[in-house]
């Protein structure tokens, strides 16, 4: 591993970049185990507390896996992203609902579109499979937050199946953008019948060979949804 000298002033940054550079160019390789912290300090010329806050900060973008005891290793490409990062990056925007549920309609309707091009009979089966469990939930009984956790695994799995790893990412990222919003339409037994109504349409159209019809009920299911929201 070849790192280049470090000035002082940007010290931390600029082992980031060299590090970060070096992950995203793919010269380490995801699952790859970095040097120690002392071993890195003495190639960078700089002290281990140094090395340290790069590390940490370079783990929180989700670009390294620190284990405790064990290292820091590059992400594996399918690692999820710190729900703590993107809180932090989106702080300012979660409560704008209307500009959130613009991106969501893009960036998920984008990857539902991208998994039903890509569609395998697997993908198929599994997602007509988690349509059943919609389908058989109490919306009486069940929680906002069991009945958002269901959704969220849903689209977990479409964005891991969409054949895009960047897709699969920002599905990550509308997913814990949205919680807040979700769990408030999803308040009351009505508007939880309704998003059962209208994901379990998303998901069986996977199973006819009408893109078309993907679109139409991706782009009901958030007109309802908004509808949901601004009769709260």
């Amino acid at each position: 591993m070849e790192v280049k000298p470090v000035k002082k002033e940007t010290l931390t940054e600029q082992i980031m970049n060299q590090l970060a550079e070096q992950i995203t160019s793919g010269e380490l390789k995801p699952g790859e185990r970095l040097p120690d912290e002392r071993s890195l300090a003495e190639m960078f010329g700089v002290t281990r507390s140094r090395i340290r806050e790069a590390l940490r900060a370079l783990s929180l973008i989700g670009l390294l896996d620190i284990r405790p005891g064990g290292g820091s290793f590059v992400s594996e490409q399918s690692a999820q992203i710190p729900k703590e990062t993107i809180l932090w990056s989106y702080h300012r925007e979660i409560s704008d609902y209307e500009n959130l549920y613009d991106a969501r309609k893009l960036i998920e309707g984008t990857v539902y579109l991208s998994c039903f091009d890509r569609r395998t009979d697997e993908v198929v089966d599994t997602l007509q499979d988690y349509a059943e469990q919609l389908f058989s939930l109490d919306t009486n009984k069940v929680s906002a937050e069991r009945f958002s956790s269901l959704i969220d695994e849903i689209d977990t799995y479409v964005g891991a199946h969409c054949g895009n790893g960047i897709y699969d990412k920002l599905m990550q990222t509308m997913i814990v953008l949205r919680h807040e919003s979700a769990l408030q339409i999803l308040s009351t037994p009505a508007s939880k019948e309704s998003a059962v109504l209208w994901r379990v349409k998303v998901l069986k159209s996977f199973a006819q060979d009408d893109r078309s019809r993907v679109v139409s009920n991706v782009d009901g299911f958030f007109a309802n949804s908004i509808s949901q929201l601004t009769t709260e």
